[in-house]
C-alpha cells in the first residue's frame, strides 16, 4: 500500500485509523523483539494496517505458532493480505479476539501486538478493548502497543497509557523513544501477572 493510499484511509476513517504515517520498519522490529515471539504459541495482532508489523511477526514467530490479525478497515485487510499472503487476517474488531481463537481451538493467547490508535477512541471503547485484551491473554502473556510522544498530551491518550494499563496489568514498562518512526513513539509492554 502506498503512503498516499494509506493517508487517504487515515482521512476517510479517522475514528478507527489514527496513524499519521505508516509505522516504520524500526518500530516493527523493536515491538516484535520486545514481544518475545520465539516463546509464543498463540499470537494476535490488532490493527495491522498495511502489514508492517505482520511481516515482522511472521518472520520471528515459531513455525508452528498460531497467528491471527484483526483489522476493522477493509482496505487495510486487503493491504495486509497482499503484503503477507500467508497471514490469517480477519475483518473484525479486537474485542472479538477470543471468539476467533476459540474457533481454532484455543482458549487464549500468549502475545498481543497492537497498532490501534488508543487516543482516537473514547473511554468506553478503550475500556472494552482493554478488558477483552486482558481476558484473552494467558497468565504471563504480553500486550505490546505504542503511543506517539505527543499522545500523552491528549486527554484520552494520557488516561489510557498512564492509568488504564497500570490499573489492568500487573507490570507495565515503557521503552525509550523510538526516534526512527514518524512521529517518534514509545512502546508499552504490559504483562498479565495473574
Amino acid at each position: 500500500m502506498s503512503t498516499l493510499t494509506f493517508m487517504k484511509e487515515v482521512i476517510r476513517a479517522n475514528r478507527s485509523t489514527g496513524a499519521v504515517a505508516p509505522s516504520s520498519q524500526r518500530l516493527a522490529e523493536a515491538v516484535t523483539d520486545m514481544a518475545q515471539l520465539p516463546d509464543a504459541h498463540v499470537i494476535v495482532e490488532y490493527g495491522p494496517g498495511s502489514g508492517v508489523f505482520t511481516k515482522a511477526i511472521l518472520h520471528k514467530k515459531p513455525e508452528d505458532a498460531f497467528f491471527v490479525a484483526l483489522e476493522v478497515n477493509e482496505a487495510f485487510v486487503k493491504a495486509t493480505k497482499e503484503a503477507c499472503p500467508t497471514a490469517n487476517v480477519i475483518h473484525d474488531s479486537a474485542e472479538n479476539a477470543l471468539k476467533h481463537l476459540q474457533k481454532e481451538g484455543f482458549d487464549g493467547c500468549d502475545v498481543i501486538v497492537s497498532g490501534l490508535p488508543w487516543s482516537r477512541f473514547d473511554a468506553p471503547l478503550q475500556d472494552s478493548i482493554l478488558d477483552a485484551t486482558y481476558d484473552v491473554l494467558h497468565p504471563g502473556g504480553r500486550f505490546l502497543t505504542f503511543g506517539y510522544t505527543f499522545s500523552a498530551w491528549m486527554p484520552l491518550g494520557k488516561r489510557f497509557f498512564k492509568e488504564k494499563l497500570n490499573e489492568k496489568f500487573g507490570r507495565v514498562t515503557r521503552s525509550s523513544i523510538i526516534w526512527k518512526n514518524f512521529p517518534p513513539c514509545y512502546i508499552y509492554i504490559a504483562e498479565k501477572t495473574k
